[in-house]
């Protein structure tokens, strides 16, 4: 699963009749599970999903949950199970999840997003330009980009292209980076903001 935390620390899961042990040189955190389960094997999604909410919050949580779903660790189906596993703090993040976002990042833009009551879509294709992040109203895309996607100067050409061929059709594009949507949230959501004011969400 995408996961969002730049985390050095160990996590151990360890089921109800077990012991944790002292790893030198390593900071360890234990996530003691009421369920049990196979005592050396992976511990399930429905083990790990729970565990990120308790150690990182809800942010975190729906971000690895749009993750299992795309990946098909989880389905839509298995959401009340879930559900009947967690506090309510957690109702409003299943109650979000889609299947559709192919990157933590998109994950958490619209998470982050949620509270302004934008009409967002993930993964939408666009004539002339293909597939795209997200589409704010009718017209204005966010690009997302990942690290490991548009580096590179020809990364960065074909990501011109996209733009320039998009507003050609009436589009505008708004492309974030990893650091500006995870580090530098509020020039993001303004510059998101200003853009939907000025109407430009709408052809």
């Amino acid at each position: 699963m995408w996961v969002l935390a730049e985390d050095d620390a160990l996590h151990i899961s360890l089921i109800p009749d077990g012991h944790g042990h002292p790893v030198e040189g390593s900071d360890v955190v234990t996530h003691w599970d009421h369920v049990a389960g196979d005592r050396f094997g992976l511990p399930s999604v429905f083990v790990i999903l729970p565990q990120i909410l308790t150690c990182r919050g809800v942010e975190e949580f729906f971000v690895a949950l749009e993750s299992a779903l795309h990946r098909r660790a989880l389905c839509s189906s298995d959401l009340p199970r879930l559900a009947a596993r967690l506090p309510r703090t957690a109702g409003a993040a299943i109650a979000s999840a889609r299947t559709d976002a192919e990157s933590g990042l998109e994950s958490l833009l619209r998470w982050r997003l949620r509270r302004h009551g934008l009409p967002i879509r993930t993964q939408v294709p666009v004539f002339s330009v293909g597939r795209v992040d997200l589409i704010i109203g009718e017209s204005l895309i966010v690009e997302v980009d990942g690290a490991e996607n548009h580096d590179g100067p020809s990364h960065r050409h074909r990501d011109l292209m996209r733009d320039a061929t998009a507003a050609t059709w009436g589009f505008v594009t708004l492309r974030f980076d990893y650091a500006m949507v995870v580090h530098d949230w509020p020039v993001v959501e303004a510059a998101i903001l200003a853009h939907v004011s000025r109407g430009l969400h709408r052809r």
